[in-house]
């Protein structure tokens, strides 16, 4: 009789312990299913069409993210600083932009990721002048109007360039102007120059509206771009961060093998000359690797700058925010 009770309690010990497995692998699979349940992915661009138009088009990202029931809505903006100012309020998830709005975004607290820059930063930012402009230096700018948008990687640059050149904001009148109000103004006569990015310098200098008074190139002050990501998004689904940098690199590689197709593309898109935009990805030309410590540096001296400037408000540290395990990771395992 011994014997078969505890026979008995052998068999209720496993059958509770087999319970107990089976249920607990029951919640792990629906924990894995429902972890990205309800879930959007807010992707912002600036502007529509170009790289990311294609993307949008052919639904790229929203076939990748779909396959794990994750959704994908766009935002459009004109500059960089409304998309931080979206992420701080957790409209935003995923952003490309210039170097400043980076820094701002740091200094004032916003909390974000840079997971890997987008431009190398020597021709995509400039100070153009009228092509009949007698303006030759920019010593010359003394007590001219110069148009740029406040926060900028343009804004960087325009105060970085007249710092080395020895003049005061004081020295001359800078207007603050976003690109849809700067172009009507450098066109008419409404300013003397234009600190901005592409593909407004090339739109300019090869329509022949303006020539180029100083660039990154020239100046050795660089304006980066970079891909940026909120903070408690990357903590939360590190994975989808690297699916992200996936795409962008599957877009990369299609404009890579169909520069013709592209080219015609974007011009179109914008209404211009192919000219045009082959001058601006040659300015500008998109790329998606990781941050460097040559290009971290760089940023910490116009972070530094800035704050000297009093144009933000706390000293920073830039390296704290960059990462780039995700496009490390991204290039390890591209999608097939």
């Amino acid at each position: 009789m011994k014997r078969y009770s505890t026979l008995l309690i052998v068999l209720l010990i496993l059958s509770v312990f087999t319970t107990a497995c089976a249920n607990s692998e029951k919640t792990e699979g629906t924990d894995a299913k429902n972890k990205y349940e309800g879930l959007t992915v807010k992707i912002g661009v600036q502007g529509s069409g170009g790289l990311f138009g294609k993307a949008r088009e052919e639904k790229w990202y929203e076939t990748e993210f779909e396959k794990l029931g994750v959704k994908v809505e766009w935002a459009e903006f004109l500059s960089g600083p409304p998309m931080t100012e979206a992420m701080a309020s957790n409209k935003l998830d995923f952003a490309g932009l210039g170097n400043m709005p980076v820094i701002a975004a740091q200094a004032a607290g916003i909390p974000i990721k840079v997971i890997s820059q987008a431009i190398d930063g020597k021709n995509n930012v400039a100070i153009i002048v009228p092509t009949n402009s007698t303006i030759q230096s920019l010593a010359d700018l003394k007590g001219k109007k110069v148009a740029v948008a406040k926060g900028s990687n343009a804004y960087n640059f325009l105060y970085r360039s007249l710092d080395d050149a020895g003049l005061k904001d004081s020295d001359l009148e800078i207007i603050q102007l976003q690109t849809d109000e700067a172009q009507p103004a450098f066109e008419s006569g409404g300013v003397d120059a234009w600190a901005t990015w592409d593909p407004y310098i090339t739109i300019n200098t090869l329509t022949g509206k303006g020539k180029v008074l100083t660039d990154g190139e020239q100046s050795g002050i660089l304006s980066p771009s970079f891909y940026i990501v909120r903070e408690e998004f990357a903590n939360k689904y590190p994975e989808l961060v690297t699916l992200y940098l996936k795409v962008l690199n599957k877009s990369l590689a299609w404009e890579e093998a169909n520069q013709d197709v592209a080219l015609d593309r974007y011009a179109k898109e914008r209404n211009i000359p192919v000219e045009v935009i082959k001058g601006t990805l040659t300015r500008s030309k998109s790329i998606n690797i990781p941050v460097s410590d040559e290009i971290s540096k760089e940023l910490q001296k116009t972070a530094d700058f800035q704050f000297e400037s009093k144009n933000i408000r706390k000293e920073i540290e830039v390296s704290t925010i960059i990462d780039n395990q995700y496009i490390e990771a991204a290039d390890k395992e591209p999608l097939k």
